[in-house]
């Protein structure tokens, strides 16, 4: 019976040390959360499967806005909340590495004006070693425009590149991503469970 034990654990830790590749699965359901200017709230809040998912863009004061006067400088915001009562794993260097669009901004012509950032080659070394506590949040906060004033925060230390990007003029505009969460969960039986799809779509203008 010891044997068994020492093997089932050995087997379980190999399964915990799988590279983010484990966290690849097709694409199954698709949710799609849209604000614009004329809804009633500034900020996409969804729960899925006790997991809070939150995207906003935020003034210079630290508010939610979709509205913003030209000249004004905005942050993008995007967080990931453990609510369950256990602890799981989520890796975000993974998360920025499937996500191309995260942060990225696009004009009324759906013409892409880049994103403040890039994301550091990354190699990844196993979801074990991103653990998420219960009641514990993964946020990334970073301005539009980057200058001496102006701080960020990224989930887990991530490093990245600046990119230098030109004030928005007056007009409409949308930023938005779509992504496929993958967590490590003790409890399930392949340790892998997944999201749907999920679109997250802010349309905001400057006035």
């Amino acid at each position: 019976m010891k044997t068994i034990i020492i093997k089932s654990g050995l087997l379980f830790l190999l399964l915990f040390f799988l590279t983010g590749a484990g966290c690849q699965k097709e694409e199954n359901d698709f949710l799609l959360w849209e604000i614009s200017p004329d809804s009633e709230t500034a900020v996409i809040q969804n729960v899925v499967d006790s997991i809070e998912f939150r995207f906003c863009l935020l003034d210079e004061q630290g508010n939610p806005s979709t509205v913003f006067n030209q000249g004004e400088n905005f942050y993008l915001y995007f967080s990931v909340t453990n609510n369950k009562n256990e602890l799981i794993y989520f890796n975000p260097f993974h998360f920025l590495s499937m996500s191309d669009d995260f942060f990225r901004v696009y004009n009324s012509d759906n013409q892409d004006l880049g994103r403040p950032f890039n994301p550091s080659p990354v190699t990844t070394i196993g979801l074990i070693a991103y653990p998420f506590p219960s009641n514990s949040t993964c946020f990334f906060q970073i301005p539009w425009l980057f200058t001496d004033d102006v701080s960020w925060n990224l989930c887990g230390g991530t490093s990245i590149d600046i990119n230098i990007l030109d004030e928005l003029s007056k007009g409409t505009y949308h930023t938005g991503f779509e992504h496929r969460f993958c967590f490590g969960i003790k409890s399930d039986s392949s340790f892998y469970t997944y999201t749907d799809t999920l679109h997250f779509k802010i349309n905001f203008k400057i006035q």
